[in-house]
């Protein structure tokens, strides 16, 4: 399936023009529209305070303000793109801001979100990113705060080289399938499996071999390998092994579920989000 409709979630976080930049690079290549969203978090108030009107007015005046700074930044940069776009602002209380994210990102191909910076948790909370995965039912694309890694040139480097974290689960099998689009057009697609079990019901005799052949069917240039690394655990091993290889993006499930507005994520999950540094696809 073809990228042709994408969804960027903006704050006012120190990361966001970072995030615009990859949002707007990667809509260009593809041709695609680009929706940038800004929820503007309202902080509702105890039935007993006693605030004056147009204290609250003034509030919801100031967040509004910030977010049309934000949006007005976007739409600079899309207009010198040349590349087919629109804006949303959705009012929401604060603490559902990444329900809000998540129910715009199903409308669309991909959602990008930003990675969290622990010294700098956005309007919305830290699990924006976590709920949006296990929410939407879409491929969410999770920028660094650090911004995307570049090359010699400076040129963004953005799905040329992808790295694939293969368990042989629902959720590994999900997210190759959503990220078909860039791994077809990778200079390399590397499907790594790290301390794998071989079984009937998922790695087989030789594990990665299966997903590596129905990726080569579809042209994509493959590379299969597997791995011991049972000194580190599973996030740590992925992201060696990222970092090892030189690669720019990497593709996987995501573990975990939501009750009662509690994310339980899985480990290896929470790690990948924590210490990324490249562009990670996932899906759930």
């Amino acid at each position: 399936m073809a990228l042709r409709n994408l969804l960027v979630h903006v704050d006012q976080t120190s990361a966001n023009p970072k995030r615009v930049d990859a949002a707007i690079a990667l809509a260009t290549r593809e041709n695609a529209h680009l929706t940038a969203l800004y929820c503007v978090g309202e902080f509702l108030l105890p039935g007993w305070a006693d605030v004056p009107g147009e204290v609250v007015a003034e509030q919801r005046r100031r967040e509004t303000a910030r977010a049309e700074e934000v949006l007005d930044d976007f739409r600079s940069k899309a207009e010198h793109a040349g590349i087919s776009y629109e804006t949303r602002m959705a009012e929401v209380p604060a603490d559902s801001v990444a329900d809000e994210v998540a129910v715009n990102a199903r409308y669309c191909d991909l959602a990008i979100l930003g990675q969290m910076n622990p010294d700098e948790v956005p309007t919305g909370g830290r699990h924006i990113v976590e709920t949006t995965v296990l929410g939407a039912g879409r491929p969410v694309l999770v920028i660094p705060y650090i911004g995307v890694p570049a090359d010699s040139s400076g040129e963004m480097r953005l799905g040329r080289d992808i790295m694939v974290a293969w368990n042989a689960s629902r959720e590994s099998t999900r997210a190759v399938n959503d990220a078909m689009p860039f791994l077809e057009s990778a200079n390399s697609a590397n499907v790594v499996a790290i301390n794998p079990t071989t079984s009937f019901q998922q790695h087989g005799e030789e594990p990665g071999a299966d997903i590596g052949l129905h990726l080569a069917r579809h042209d994509v240039k493959v590379n299969v390998q597997h791995y011991r690394m049972e000194e580190l655990g599973p996030g740590d091993a992925v992201l060696a092994r990222v970092s090892d290889m030189d690669c720019d993006m990497l593709v996987m499930g995501a573990y975990g579920h939501s009750r009662m507005r509690e994310l339980v994520m899985g480990g290896a999950t929470r790690t990948i989000l924590q210490h990324m540094t490249v562009p990670v696809l996932m899906s759930h």
